[in-house]
């Protein structure tokens, strides 16, 4: 494995959603390494996080939700080589950013100093107003009360007006008692800013003090960046003025110019507070702000050319998607019904997007579709090709997905629980095509289930997800055979092939962690029959158990208590072969 490329690396991914006032948080920090032509599964119970995550790299967030922090850094080098055709306008251009990051480069000189100012400047406006604690206080009541309202006012609305008035009339008036504690703690707020502003401006001695040190500051500063820049930054410029150009040269003239300014912009604060642009990784998180950067490789008497950095965490523009989504990274469901057209025939709806992400004519779409609905398995494609999707069956219309999602040659293919809503057998079949067709086509799969089962069936490596986080990952073997996490375990036990006769299912006890909510210490902590104290208090770390497994418990402290797996799922492998009479 660690032999191979990695395809796709996430660092530190936090994805929040707005949810009725609130924010929820529903991925915490997840960092993964994918590799090409590899099968990762990510598993988990319902409501862990598992959909959210792969749907960040196939641009399907929904409308309210967004990430937070974090990259997602996407090797491609087809969509990273960047060429932009050199002309009278892109040489000006050039030129122009090459000026202007010249006379950025003299704030460097002066970044200790501006600093000292900003702080200056923090510490003046904190004494006429809030503190951060105290305005966080004044707007997690309000926030919880708004959220008590909207929840009282929706129930409201469920309600019948002919049966059930007493009812509305009692949430009418909490409502009207939720508005008016609202109004009052925006009050109390108004007040404690008025008191400090107040005090503030009764404070002589210290606006003497501020207007004396801002003085020798701004003096100081004016004098420090008066300087000429080093032949350094004045070749770091010229490399940094062609990538703003390359950087912003697939988008259309209107936005290229707003794009252009504001990369020049980003780049002059970043001199301003002394960022590193030598470094890669500083250098990148600049040109994130605006759009993707583009590292300057060379050039020749026709064009400029860079590769990309892409970093599908910071897509700004949606028409970035549209070069990413279902050519480089595709979906497959898990309801085929719902994911074809009904009334569009089969062959319509696989040939339309071979036509749209690899302009061929319709007749080369055709040919092109027959011969993927061959690939997965439809008997007399030909014949079969105008069809629509209920002349078919449930597994063959999940093959027909499956050819949809192949139908431009993506790198990557993320199945999200693609046999839930089929019978076993169609199940197999279903697996060992998807599995065939890795081996032909060369593609990764992220598989999301909540069946462990398939999980030995498809996987190489395996990502155990609880509250959006990754709390253990591993081989396949490592988590079926050495799991070390308690929620692994509790998954493996919850397996049904593990059951005995006349004996209870085993199920975890107790509910996941509301997401609304800062969680404190491990977040399986009230489920886990192993808690120790520290698991309330402090979130574990991954700890290391080999180079390709890792677990997020306390457990593998050394420090812990020696716990065993539970005997349910000692000897795991001949117990699948007793339950299959193998």
């Amino acid at each position: 494995m660690e032999d191979r490329n990695i395809i796709l690396s996430i660092k530190d991914l936090e994805v929040k959603f707005r949810v009725r006032g609130r924010i929820l948080t529903a991925i915490r920090g997840v960092s993964l390494d994918i590799f090409e032509n590899e099968s990762i599964a990510i598993v988990g119970e319902s409501g862990s996080g598992k959909s959210v995550f792969t749907k960040t790299f196939a641009g399907m967030l929904d409308s309210n939700g967004f990430i937070s922090n974090g990259s997602i850094i996407f090797d491609d080098p087809e969509l990273a080589d960047t060429h932009v055709a050199k002309s009278s306008g892109t040489t000006a251009l050039v030129e122009k950013a090459f000026s202007r990051l010249n006379e950025a480069a003299k704030l460097k000189a002066g970044a200790d100093t501006y600093k000292a100012l900003l702080e200056l400047e923090s510490e003046r406006k904190a004494k006429m107003t809030l503190s951060d604690e105290e305005d966080s206080k004044f707007s997690d009541i309000i926030n919880d009360l708004n959220y008590k309202k909207t929840e009282a006012f929706n129930l409201k609305q469920t309600l019948d007006s002919a049966t059930e008035k007493d009812k509305i009339r009692e949430l009418a008036a909490s409502i009207k008692v939720y508005e008016k504690q609202i109004k009052t703690v925006e009050n109390e707020r108004k007040e404690a800013i008025e008191k400090h502003k107040k005090a503030f401006e009764a404070d002589k001695e210290y606006q003497e003090s501020y207007n004396g040190k801002k003085a020798e500051l701004n003096e100081k500063y004016h004098r420090e960046i008066s300087a000429e820049i080093t032949p350094e930054d004045t070749e770091r410029n010229r490399i940094l003025a062609k990538e703003v150009v390359l950087s912003i040269g697939r988008y259309p003239r209107l936005k290229r110019n707003k794009a252009f300014n504001n990369l020049i912009n980003a780049l002059r604060s970043a001199y301003e507070m002394g960022v590193d642009l030598d470094q890669e990784e500083q250098r990148n998180k600049v040109f994130d702000t605006v759009a993707f950067r583009v590292k300057y490789l060379d050039e020749t008497d026709e064009s400029l050319h860079g590769t990309c950095y892409l970093n599908l965490a910071n897509i700004r523009n949606q028409n970035d998607w549209t070069q990413i989504r279902g050519k480089k990274i595709a979906t497959v469901f898990q309801d085929p019904m719902t994911s074809l057209n009904p009334v569009l025939t089969i062959g319509k709806q696989i040939s339309s997007v071979i036509i749209k992400h690899q302009g061929c004519s319709e007749v080369e779409a055709r040919q092109r579709a027959l011969i993927l609905m061959h690939k997965v398995g439809i008997p007399n494609p030909e014949k079969r090709y105008d069809d629509y999707p209920f002349q078919y069956s449930g597994g063959m219309r999940q093959r027909i997905v499956i050819a949809i999602a192949l139908s431009c040659q993506p790198r990557i293919l993320i199945c999200d629980e693609p046999t839930t809503a089929l019978d076993v057998t169609i199940q197999a079949q279903i697996l060992q095509l998807l599995k065939d067709l890795q081996r032909d086509l060369g593609f990764t799969i992220v598989f999301i289930t909540h069946d462990l089962g398939v999980v030995a069936n498809v996987s190489d490596r395996v990502a155990v997800m609880y509250a959006g986080q990754i709390v253990e990952l591993g081989k396949v073997d490592e988590i079926f055979y050495d799991s070390r996490h308690p929620y692994t375990w509790a998954l493996l036990q919850s397996l049904p092939q593990l059951a005995e006769r006349n004996t209870k299912l085993y199920s975890i006890t107790g509910t996941p962690p509301s997401l609304y909510n800062k969680i404190v210490g491990d977040p399986f902590a009230p489920r886990n029959p192993y808690c120790m104290k520290i698991d309330t208090i402090k979130e574990p770390p991954m700890f290391k158990v080999t180079d390709t497994h890792y677990a997020k418990t306390w457990l593998l402290d050394p420090r812990a208590p020696q716990v065993k797996r539970p005997e349910a799922i000692e000897n795991i492998h001949e117990k699948f072969l007793a339950t299959l009479n193998l």
